[in-house]
């Protein structure tokens, strides 16, 4: 029995970055010599064992066949018979198919003449390339979504050219056609949060893959913009400033999935409209809603997505409203019972207006306003008001229209008053 580091452990050392989760390859071992010396099994698809004391993974070396169409179509051999060679040549990238024996796990300086490295990671390491191990890539689609999500951690890796062939053979093949919501998700939400997200999706497009996946973010390359205000005129190359700025001011998941679709919308302006988009905000919400729902979107990230889709033109425009209009942008996007989501779509705008040529380090007025506008409405006593208008003598079926239209003139009246202050950017009082 044999156990070996493999994976995004070595190649981050390799590459001098921080540490990823460790994963281990154990070589020369049945599941029950394992659970003999403690291990615990927890492997629901081929055998995975934590270790007694770390807790940290350990797998069984094993070899995989195709047998069916899709990610989960694979009959799983794991077996002392299995060599480390054989476990390696299953997996995705060469950069992914290196291992160091787990004696010299923790020696510093990495002991690179001890690396068992027969696909030539290293190499591929030092050229850059994102390249696959064997041919047997072909047999998971999701490799493909991994491959894109390396491209957008890597920036500066490029994909091997045949590599992008075999990709672009599977898409053709059908075989992202049977990609589950699940794993699209898992890969497409850890590709937003990484450093470059836009590689991600310049990579799914190249192969084919955005088409079949995405088709609503896939058809906005070609769709210009006024260059007046988008001095990059077409939206597909606006959609990738807006992900990239999302990811340089450090913006949470849910956040990044808006950038991506605030602007499906205008994949579907007709062509006589072009290149302004009027209602575009809207034709985005309904083309939002049949995305999420096709691939399982959690909810908070669909609902915040969905506020950003409908209100980015108003939030933008937003220095032109007066006190009311104000106060019914917050309630339409549930700013008041949800002051931090709405912190997050204002962030999101924030990314939307600085992706765009020339306008990286613009300041973002609507932002700061918004919020403090927001502040000043949220300072109202609610309770007071509905009170005030029990003692009116309001009752029945018309006593929560009173209360709702009395407690929005409040709100607009507070904001009013403090407009001129928010204006020259002075905080609302406490």
């Amino acid at each position: 029995m044999q156990t070996y580091l493999v994976g995004g452990a070595i190649r981050d050392a390799l590459l001098g970055m921080p540490g990823s989760d460790r994963d281990w390859l154990v070589v020369g071992a049945t599941p029950e010599e394992m659970v003999a010396r403690g291990f615990l099994p927890v492997g629901r698809d081929f055998p995975v064992f934590l270790h007694p004391q770390t807790r940290e993974e350990h797998a069984l070396a094993r070899t995989e066949r195709k047998s069916a169409p899709g990610y989960r179509g694979f009959t799983i051999h794991a077996a002392p018979d299995v060599t480390l060679e054989q476990d390696l040549a299953r997996r995705d990238l060469t950069i992914n198919a290196i291992a160091l024996p787990a004696a010299l796990a923790d020696v510093q300086p990495l002991p690179v003449g001890a690396l068992v490295d027969p696909f030539h990671g290293q190499r591929d390491l030092q050229a850059k390339v994102l390249r696959h191990v064997t041919g047997a890539f072909r047999e998971d689609p999701v490799r493909i979504l991994r491959v894109a999500r390396f491209a957008a951690r890597f920036a500066d890796f490029r994909v091997a050219p045949e590599t992008m062939a075999l990709m672009q053979e599977m898409v053709a093949a059908g075989e992202v056609d049977a990609l589950v919501p699940e794993r699209v998700w898992q890969e497409l939400s850890r590709g937003l949060m990484e450093a470059t997200p836009s590689r991600m999706f310049e990579v799914l497009r190249s192969c084919g893959a955005l088409a079949v996946l995405l088709p609503e973010v896939d058809r906005l390359w070609g769709v210009p913009q006024p260059a007046a205000h988008h001095p990059e005129v077409d939206t597909g190359v606006h959609l990738m400033m807006v992900l990239d700025m999302s990811a340089r001011l450090d913006a949470p998941l849910p956040v990044r999935f808006a950038c991506l679709t605030h602007d499906l919308g205008k994949g579907t302006t007709v062509a006589e409209a072009l290149p302004r988009h009027i209602g575009h905000e809207q034709r985005s919400a309904e083309l939002l809603a049949h995305l999420c729902e096709r691939w399982r979107i959690p909810v908070d990230v669909r609902e915040l997505a969905d506020v950003v889709a409908r209100e980015h033109g108003n939030i933008h425009r937003s220095g032109d409203l007066g006190a009311a209009a104000l106060v019914r942008l917050l309630e339409r996007c549930d700013a008041f019972r949800r002051p931090q989501r709405f912190g997050l779509a204002l962030l999101a705008c924030e990314c939307d207006a600085h992706g765009r040529r020339g306008f990286e380090e613009r300041p973002y007025p609507p932002r700061p306003r918004l919020l403090a506008v927001l502040a000043a409405a949220a300072a109202v006593d609610t309770g007071a008001v509905a009170q005030a208008v029990r003692d009116r003598g309001a009752s029945g079926a018309a006593l929560g229209a009173a209360i709702g239209a009395a407690v929005q003139r409040a709100r607009t009246e507070a904001v009013a008053a403090q407009l001129p202050a928010v204006e020259q950017g002075v905080p609302p009082p406490v």
